[in-house]
């Protein structure tokens, strides 16, 4: 069957195959000479109040702050274009709107996280590459915050990043804003990447920078990390893990308590981490979190060629000029070099939204799966 939106001055495109889907929405590829994509919201909690939420966010994006915003090659945003509706009867429209299609210029920013998918997908990508990357997430949402917005929901889903460590994101849609004194809540949350004072918080509770700095943290960990969330581990008093939201919520990190998680063999050792992010990432996840901008200065700052070194043995590992020698190459002999092959570290999951304990935590690394230079 094939599916035709149409605008409200009545312009119609055809979409094509379907490319995507979330929580709430799906994503369709559109026929036309330019790459957009379309996104289609089902059911959302209220038709009105959303067809009002892209309205407002069509609106602004002719707007300075939004047009700062989307200054730049590539664009960083898929900022709702104009607002849509599928054709059909009134009560079967689904409402949603046209955005540009990132990737044109991206790939998906969990390739960036995973040591095999990024084999695969940016082969050239090193731990210099995710340093630029961090770095570039980092400025994207001090952007974001100097402008009036707060996105929320801010996920590996959500993002998308080159081969350069060039960040851009989508579903602007659930981001927090405000429009002629009128504010439109951030309406969405995902397990792992939610700050703990909103974990558990009634549904439609304001989210504010302070939650984007929290999970901002999260994935900068990640992608220094070769994946490895902050709060991975099972309990230091053998304790059940049940997921990284009961970790954040009891403290459970090994940045801040070493004692308190169990790590996977897999883990890279927490020393590669420079001394000054260290802090950064202690002061995030227990103390008086750094703004988006503190994090882009400091990451801009670790990614000078001189606080980098690449390693003797193996030239495809890069790390931080404070380290004496490798750590890649620790990591690699310390798990051997017949281990089975190295997962993300991310828990199997063992229902619906709650991770589990399973074997991606226990896996090994192969030896030679790091970050590449």
């Amino acid at each position: 069957m094939v599916l035709t939106v149409v605008s409200g001055a009545g312009r119609a495109w055809r979409l094509t195959e379907r490319i995507g889907h979330g929580s709430e929405g799906v994503v369709y590829a559109v026929d036309d000479a330019r790459p957009l994509v379309a996104k289609l919201v089902p059911d959302p909690p209220s038709p009105a109040a959303y067809r009002r939420r892209i309205a407002r966010l069509v609106r602004q994006r002719r707007e300075p702050r939004t047009v700062r915003l989307l200054a730049g090659t590539p664009v960083r945003i898929a900022w709702p274009m104009v607002a849509v509706r599928t054709g059909g009867a009134e009560a079967d429209a689904v409402d949603g709107y046209l955005m540009a299609d990132l990737r044109r210029d991206y790939r998906p920013f969990a390739q960036l996280l995973s040591p095999a998918a990024r084999r695969a997908a940016l082969p050239e990508a090193t731990w210099a590459t995710a340093l630029a990357a961090a770095r570039s997430l980092a400025r994207l949402v001090a952007d974001l915050h100097a402008e009036g917005y707060v996105v929320g929901d801010l996920k590996p889903d959500n993002l998308w990043a080159d081969g350069q460590g060039r960040v851009g994101i989508g579903d602007v849609d659930s981001w927090q804003f405000t429009d002629g004194g009128e504010l439109f809540p951030g309406r969405m949350g995902t397990p792992g990447y939610t700050a703990p004072e909103r974990i558990g918080a009634p549904p439609g509770t304001p989210p504010d920078r302070g939650a984007d700095e929290f999970v901002l943290a999260v994935l900068v960990h990640q992608l220094l990390t070769d994946g490895l969330h902050p709060f991975a581990g099972h309990p230091g008093d053998g304790g059940s893990y049940l997921s990284y939201d009961d970790n954040v919520l009891h403290g459970r990190c090994r940045l801040l308590d070493r004692a308190s998680v169990v790590m996977p063999r897999s883990a890279p050792p927490a020393d590669l981490l420079p001394r000054r992010l260290g802090e950064l990432f202690r002061a995030a996840f227990g103390g008086v979190r750094p703004s988006a901008s503190a994090w882009a200065t400091a990451l801009a700052a670790e990614a000078a060629p001189e606080r980098l070194r690449r390693c003797p043995a193996d030239t495809r590992h890069v790390h931080t000029a404070e380290r004496p020698w490798c750590p890649w190459c620790d990591l690699a002999e310390a798990v051997g070099g017949g281990a089975a092959e190295r997962t993300d570290h991310r828990p199997e999951t063992a229902g619906p939204g709650v991770p589990g304990p399973g074997r991606a935590e226990h896996r090994a690394l192969r030896k030679g799966d790091t970050w590449p230079s």
